[in-house]
């Protein structure tokens, strides 16, 4: 659309009803600001500027917002007077002279790009208001469009509206496009004669017709237009993206045996022919490959698993964790800043922190890679095909040769060359009969202990 945009972001409310210290808008919706979700809608439907309407946490607010390539300008609403009062706050942004203005809020994190798209089409049919709608089963307290000859005659609260009006389920979401170079002069016009003396945004269907211009209504999904007001609201939210990000993972080719117990972050990718298995977790910045397998209760974040590696059960790979084709980080695992090549196996109760495991090592369990000394962090190399024994402690910084064998129970404090078997334990010793003394000793103790009492 060759047509300018700008988009003014109401997000200056209190929110009260969360009873938080932080503002609404910064409450996560799948590891991500909510702010951010909207914004996201924003870029997609190729509007290049914002004016963001804020009031407390402007800073965090602003910098949240700022994605997705949209030049962000924020203005701060020190009164709250009402929905075009608050539009009003970005006058500066508005007064440059843009073809669309589009009111949007920052607590719908579930709108997509696509109502955003209709409403800008509307204004370029020649409309100057364009309000985004969406039916419900439901109106309940909502404002209803009211429409004769597919034209949008008002918006009735519905504390004002009649029975006929009240059988309306057709609602106002409250996000609107507005014709740009019309824009200050219908804002302008809006008037407080109201019972809580505030200045209503709705005015502007009515303002606009009187003036000899056009109003429509455009319908969204209903799930599109939920705004968040308490935490209760939040949760809801969150199960409802994450309904629809499963959805599209599942039709684009991913495999969830129990869809509605994983988790997922807003830009977790997943790759064709994968495996899920129940109750994973994906925090941000998680890239699956294709033909994958993550096994149950796995906690997965900052981590890229290539094509056929395994993960779990209940591992977990922190950021940083890179695991190659055909790897394996198998259950009670720890990966962490570390890179497992391509055929190794990490397979139980192990520890890898800071560390790289050459193609097709083994890591044999409760392994440890003692990554950090109290001050600093340090690195492990292991080689290609090398072999870890089990319960073994690799204190770093320390390197291990290609095709090198470490003994079980070994500490491992220098350098192993390849091809080199170390050894890093006591010799052990047999002491026959001691356990019946020691036995006999501690029996007698804990009866001359007890005697005294």
């Amino acid at each position: 659309m060759e047509r300018t945009c700008l988009a003014i972001i109401l997000a200056a409310g209190d929110s009260t009803r969360m009873k938080s210290s932080i503002s609404k808008v910064l409450h996560p919706i799948a590891g991500r600001p909510m702010i951010a979700h909207v914004m996201e809608a924003i870029a997609k439907a190729d509007i290049s500027a914002a004016a963001l309407v804020v009031g407390r946490d402007a800073e965090e607010v602003t910098a949240a917002a700022g994605i997705g390539g949209v030049k962000v300008e924020a203005y701060l609403q020190k009164e709250r007077l009402g929905t075009g009062h608050a539009v009003l706050a970005a006058r500066e942004a508005i007064a440059e002279g843009y073809d669309d203005i589009l009111v949007a809020y920052g607590d719908v994190p579930l709108l997509t790009d696509a109502p955003l798209r209709a409403a800008r089409e509307g204004l370029a049919a020649g409309n100057d208001i364009v309000v985004i709608g969406f039916h419900t089963e439901n109106p309940n307290a909502y404002g209803r469009l009211l429409v004769k000859d597919g034209e949008l005659i008002a918006i009735r609260e519905a504390k004002d509206a009649t029975d006929a009006e009240l059988a309306v389920t057709w609602c106002n979401s409250g996000l609107m496009a507005i014709n740009g170079r019309k824009a200050l002069e219908l804002l302008d016009r809006i008037g407080n004669n109201n019972a809580k003396r505030e200045y209503y945004l709705t005015d502007l269907v009515e303002i606009a017709r009187s003036l000899g211009g056009r109003a429509v209504a455009v319908d969204a999904p209903e799930v599109e237009m939920t705004g968040c007001n308490n935490r209760a609201e939040l949760a809801v939210i969150e199960r409802l993206w994450q309904e629809r990000r499963r959805h599209e993972l599942m039709l684009s080719g991913v495999t969830m045996i129990a869809p509605e117990t994983v988790f997922l972050a807003y830009d977790t990718l997943i790759g064709q022919d994968s495996l899920i298995e129940p109750n994973v977790v994906f925090g941000p910045g998680t890239v699956i490959d294709r033909g994958a397998v993550i096994h149950a209760f796995s906690h997965i974040e900052g981590a890229h698993v290539s094509a056929g590696a395994t993960v779990g059960p209940f591992a977990r790979l922190r950021p940083g964790a890179d695991l190659a084709g055909g790897s394996k980080v198998g259950n009670f695992c720890e990966v962490k800043n570390g890179k497992i090549g391509e055929g190794a196996k990490v397979n139980h109760l192990t520890y890898i922190g800071d560390a790289t495991v050459g193609a097709g090592s083994n890591i044999g369990a409760g392994t440890i890679t003692c990554n950090y000394d109290g001050v600093n962090k340090h690195e492990t190399h292991i080689g290609v095909n090398s072999f870890i024994g089990s319960n073994s402690s690799l204190v770093a910084p320390v390197r291990i040769g290609d095709n090198a064998y470490v003994a079980s129970g070994s500490v491992i404090t220098e350098d192993v060359p390849a091809e080199a078997l170390a050894f890093g334990r006591a010799r052990q010793e047999v002491k026959p009969g001691r356990a019946k003394v020691i036995r006999e000793r501690a029996l007698a103790i804990k009866a001359a202990k007890k005697g005294s009492h």
